[in-house]
């Protein structure tokens, strides 16, 4: 079984000014692809039992998929250099969040219900990050070492679980 800890960080006012830019730019980032799969979507579907029986079939753009958007974060980085200021794995669970809502929207729950179209994220609506991989010995004493922000102070109100630290 996997279990999550949460904790609260106060961060000083540098911190807060880096981490609401991060959230800004995950944000658009997040827009932006997931425009990116609905834009080829809608022009790529085609009901069975409405289709005229002669078409002209138009020169199909690849599927936007997880690994081709992954793989565009480079050019995102070169076309706006603000996006090198975030953590790598970070902007790449940015897009594993898109694929996940997309994914979300084309399968049932449990019931068969299917589930709502994801949104675009509105001005503050994006409000976390996720660092996937993070070194076990990031926690010294009450303060959490995050790559690119620096060593935030950190409220423990429980311990860590054995064999997490060093």
């Amino acid at each position: 079984m996997r279990t999550g800890y949460q904790y609260k960080l106060r961060p000083n006012k540098e911190q807060i000014a880096i981490i609401e830019m991060w959230l800004e730019l995950l944000r658009r980032q997040y827009n932006y692809r997931l425009g990116e799969r609905f834009s080829w979507w809608s022009e790529n579907r085609c009901p069975v039992n409405a289709c005229p029986l002669v078409v002209p079939i138009p020169q199909l753009r690849d599927n936007p998929d997880y690994y081709s958007q992954k793989k565009d974060l480079v050019n995102t980085k070169d076309k706006f250099p603000e996006y090198k200021l975030i953590h790598s794995q970070v902007l790449q669970d940015c897009i594993k969040r898109v694929k996940l809502a997309f994914d979300r929207w084309f399968k049932a729950d449990k019931n068969g219900h299917k589930l709502g179209k994801p949104r675009f994220k509105g001005k503050g609506r994006y409000r976390s990050f996720t660092y996937p991989q993070i070194k076990q010995d990031c926690i010294q004493e009450n303060k959490i070492n995050l790559p690119k922000i620096g060593k935030i102070k950190l409220i423990q109100h429980r311990p860590l679980p054995d064999g997490f630290h060093s």
